[in-house]
């Protein structure tokens, strides 16, 4: 079930697919999600947060696109290495059994090789699944997406008929000097569709006002489509209520259509209703600072702000969010940004620029008794300020940001996964080459990490290059912070936590990635309830 977008990018095309997603879920099927992502990256791990977003980090270790997350979110299907493919792992691919003599000194070309290639990602793996949903990033028209959207072309007609239903999400904007909704983006979008070999069986148009009956009937008409494939995909207040708005519209029952499945059960979106209802009726609200780098684009934290909504869920509150450039702190007082927050977070980041700002939030919190999340580089930068203002090593810093007499925080050299030796050194490649993927951890008895989890044996997702030095432990408890987490081995720190403090936990992982709106992470939800109890204090 191939999903393209058109018109502009940042349509919604990953919530369209998580929520389409969903709903099938609902009436019984089970489903995998995929995105094709048309860059020349391998991955995204070397991209800049501010201009793709966060990198999502699966079970696997894989760094994928950010819409893998909502897909996990929503379906709560675990996404793996298998989901996610770009064209330059494509080709890198190709490269490597060119090189190998794979094809018996062929030309290999566009097609039929990398078509192939993408069809052969698309279909693997996907014995014990109804459905299958592959989000194709980009718009149609964009140079680097013809590949794959000639790949889906082909599979159009090599599946048996009925076994391919093509989803084209576009929009329909309001032209307020004219007073109407204008169809000629569609029209021009699906054009372009049809002109590749592709016609859409389902069409979805983003608005932010109902389409009126004519204008969908115009769309209808000129691209080619049931009227009743014309699915308005308006605009909603939380995302979490994105499945219960296009069933309204009939979109499942629209594809089940194409399909030719007549007698499918009604979706249960009983779950979905009472996570909206809770998200809007809140019977409170806090304000969390998130004191981070990247500010400047929301989705670098993507995953991170759904959590703390999760959170609030848990608690039946609404979670507020005040973002604050960590750098301001460099030149303007904490207070001034923090005094009136029920809690500080600080997530993760990389490089030198911003950190001290990081480290004078986790000071405030730590004196001033705010609830503190560290996340990562929040949980590094939270011990490099105990051990200067509490510990006296005030050369305490990071190998990060250069060389240092005291370092605290030091490049990972060698860690182990299931049973085997990972070695990586200080000059070799950036991407791919970090502590990837889930790690067990074993949590100190009677800390409050284990209080929390309601267990001592942990499974969470990592994504770091640097790791607290094991050296300075001692000197990290004499300053108050209890590392109360650990690998199996007992050589890596994962949580460190201040016991004398209303709560303060600083983690090497990252719990958003496994946080979901029906399984709120443990972590979130008691953070959240920290930061509720520090409002009633106010």
């Amino acid at each position: 079930m191939p999903i393209t977008g058109g018109v502009v990018s940042s349509l919604g095309k990953g919530l369209a697919s998580a929520a389409l997603g969903a709903l099938l879920q609902a009436r019984g099927y089970s489903v995998r999600l995929r995105k094709l992502d048309p860059y020349l990256n391998v991955d995204p791990g070397t991209m800049s947060p501010i201009q793709h977003g966060e990198v999502y980090v699966t079970d696997d270790g894989a760094e994928t696109d950010l819409d893998l997350g909502h897909y996990e979110r929503f379906t709560g299907v675990p996404a793996t290495r298998a989901d996610n493919i770009t064209t330059g792992r494509i080709y890198q691919e190709i490269i490597t059994r060119e090189r190998r003599g794979d094809y018996l000194g062929g030309t290999v070309q566009v097609i039929p090789h990398v078509t192939d290639a993408i069809k052969e990602f698309v279909l693997s793996g996907n014995a014990d699944v109804d459905f299958v949903l592959c989000e194709i990033g980009g718009t149609v028209g964009d140079i680097e997406g013809l590949p794959f959207f000639e790949a889906i072309r082909q599979l159009g007609n090599e599946l048996e008929r009925g076994q391919t239903c093509y989803i084209h999400l576009t929009l329909m904007p309001f032209i307020p000097s004219a007073g109407e909704m204008k169809t000629k983006p569609t029209q021009h979008s699906v054009k372009e569709l049809r002109s590749i070999g592709i016609q859409p069986d389902v069409l979805m148009c983003r608005c932010d006002r109902p389409i009126p009956k004519d204008e969908r009937r115009k769309i209808a008409l000129f691209c080619n489509v049931r009227e009743s494939a014309v699915i308005q995909a308006m605009d909603v207040d939380t995302i979490y209520d994105v499945p219960n708005a296009y069933h309204r519209e009939g979109l499942d029952e629209e594809v089940l259509s194409v399909f030719g499945i007549k007698d499918a059960r009604e979706p249960n979106l009983a779950s979905w209703q009472t996570i909206t209802h809770n998200i809007r009726e809140p019977e409170g609200d806090v304000t969390i600072a998130i004191v981070g780098k990247y500010t400047g684009l929301k989705d670098a934290y993507k995953s991170l702000s759904e959590a703390l909504v999760h959170g609030g869920i848990a608690n039946k509150v609404r979670v507020n969010v005040k973002w604050v450039e960590s750098e301001i702190f460099d030149t303007e007082d904490t207070a001034f940004y923090l005094e009136d927050v029920d809690g500080i977070l600080v997530p993760g980041g990389f490089g030198e620029r911003g950190s001290q700002g990081k480290i004078r939030a986790a000071e405030f919190a730590r004196t001033r008794n705010v609830p503190y999340f560290g996340i990562c580089f929040g949980m590094q930068m939270a011990v490099i300020e105990a051990l200067r203002n509490i510990g006296g090593l005030a050369g305490a810093s990071s190998t990060e940001f250069g060389p240092t007499g005291e370092p605290v925080v030091g490049l990972m050299t060698e860690w182990m996964r299931e049973n085997e030796l990972v070695t990586r050194a200080a000059n070799g490649d950036l991407g791919g080459t970090m502590r990837l993927g889930a790690y067990d951890a074993v949590l100190k008895e009677g800390s409050r990490v284990a209080q929390i989890y309601g267990s001592t044996r942990i499974n969470e997702r990592h994504r770091h290059r640097y790791e607290v030095n094991m050296t300075y432990r001692e000197q990290i408890e004499k300053a108050g912070l209890v590392m109360s987490g650990v690998s199996p081995d007992g050589l890596l720190p994962e949580i460190v936590e201040l016991p004398d403090h209303p709560w303060f936990i600083g983690v090497q992982y990252h719990p958003e990635l496994k946080s979901k709106p029906f399984e709120p992470h443990p972590l979130f939800r008691s953070f959240v309830e920290a930061a509720v109890e520090q409002s009633r204090l106010v």
